[in-house]
């Protein structure tokens, strides 16, 4: 856990990509070391490059995405090829299934990439996604497809903890924002190839299927890209494969840059003397802050709505009376790859508070217009005694 926590907030602090003069760098661990990393000396032009091998861990992310949007068109048309279409709750369990799945995946992400490494985590987490999706596709009832669902969520789970981990471990201090935020850009790029992939359903019913085994292809080029790809240099000097860390290094960094980044891996291991922090430690006074903030962020951001849209906007279009929902629902998805990548180029500059500060309050403003809006409308139609789309008679 203890690793896990200061590979996401601490990194490599002292590599840079660029021409840097030497200087100090003073990073602080999620474990309250303070860490003195020192470049041994001035960088040079890198003759590697991390772009490829983020690239290969962004395959997790858009199965992230996919996985959680491909329900979305699909819905209706499985519950009637599987006898549930009058069903509301077994459809709940098709979608929610996912979700569970994905919180005990991402339980235990984080130990089996302490484990085995960030690689082999990888190649071991294709097993549940290529297998749920599998069993989705091929299903022939309810109880297999919400089987298939919860392998394919504790996959997910599992990428949600180790392609941050392993992108902020090999990506270069200047770039490790934009690289950061590279992961929720390709969740949303999933999430729209997922409404996309829905829109030959209205001339085949059965596309559905298609839909869901689509996902084994992404999964078998992740377990292959990671096969070609290196470990984390940071987990590897923890484990004291200093060999294969100065391997992976060269290949991330170019030869110029090895013994730079094992004197910063040297320097940000020595003078830590406190023991790891487990998973109650999150919760004692030395963490609470920082915990608090952190899940508070997710819980807005849930609360705003976007689970509602991205499961459940292609039925509401439906309702409302737009023949093209499932195009209606990848025009959402792509306002939101859109968003995303705003922000992405946005963050290093603008820092993350105002970003934030500015997303919520254009969310608030949305929201009340949008009542009031909607207020105003339905008033107006009680006076002229018409119904509206969601009317119950």
């Amino acid at each position: 856990m203890g690793a896990k926590l200061a590979g996401l907030r601490t990194g490599f602090d002292g590599i840079s990509m660029s021409k840097l003069k030497a200087r100090s760098v003073q990073a602080r661990a999620s474990d309250g070391d303070l860490e003195n990393l020192v470049p041994s000396k001035p960088q040079g032009k890198s003759s590697g490059t991390v772009l490829p091998f983020v690239g290969v861990a962004c395959l997790g992310a858009i199965l992230f995405g996919y996985h959680l949007g491909v329900v979305n068109g699909a819905l209706e048309y499985l519950s009637k090829d599987l006898g549930i279409a009058e069903n509301a709750v077994l459809q709940g369990w098709v979608v929610s299934a996912l979700l569970a799945g994905a919180t005990v995946g991402s339980f235990t992400g984080g130990a089996l990439a302490d484990k085995f490494g960030r690689t082999r985590t990888f190649q071991l987490d294709v097993i549940p996604l290529a297998i749920g999706a599998f069993l989705c596709a091929t299903s022939q009832s309810v109880q297999t497809m919400i089987v298939g669902r919860l392998l394919a969520g504790i996959g997910i789970g599992i990428t949600s903890a180790i392609v941050p981990l392993y992108i902020s471990e090999i990506s270069p201090t200047e770039i490790r924002g934009a690289l950061g935020s590279v992961n929720q850009l390709f969740i949303c790029i999933g999430i729209l190839g997922a409404l996309v992939a829905g829109l030959p359903l209205a001339a085949n019913p059965l596309w559905w299927r298609t839909m869901f085994g689509v996902a084994i292809v992404p999964s078998v080029l992740l377990a292959l890209g990671m096969a070609a790809s290196p470990e984390s240099p940071r987990w590897l000097f923890q484990q004291g494969k200093i060999s294969e860390a100065e391997k992976a290094i060269k290949t991330l960094y170019g030869k110029e840059r090895v013994s730079e980044v094992m004197h910063d891996l040297t320097s940000a291991t020595q003078g830590s003397v406190e023991p790891e922090a487990g998973w109650f430690d999150l919760f004692s006074s030395r963490y609470w802050k920082v915990v608090s903030v952190g899940a508070a962020l997710f819980l807005f951001q849930q609360l705003a709505g976007i689970n509602a849209v991205v499961y459940y906007s292609t039925s509401v279009f439906r309702s409302a009376g737009i023949t093209s929902d499932v195009a209606a629902s990848a025009l959402v998805g792509a306002a939101n790859v859109f968003g995303t990548a705003v922000a992405s180029s946005l963050m290093d500059r603008q820092g993350r508070k105002s970003l934030l500060l500015t997303s919520f309050g254009g969310m608030t403003t949305y929201s009340n217009v949008r009542l009031v809006a909607a207020e105003v409308a339905m008033n107006s139609m009680a006076c002229q005694g018409l119904e509206g789309p969601f009317s119950d008679k």
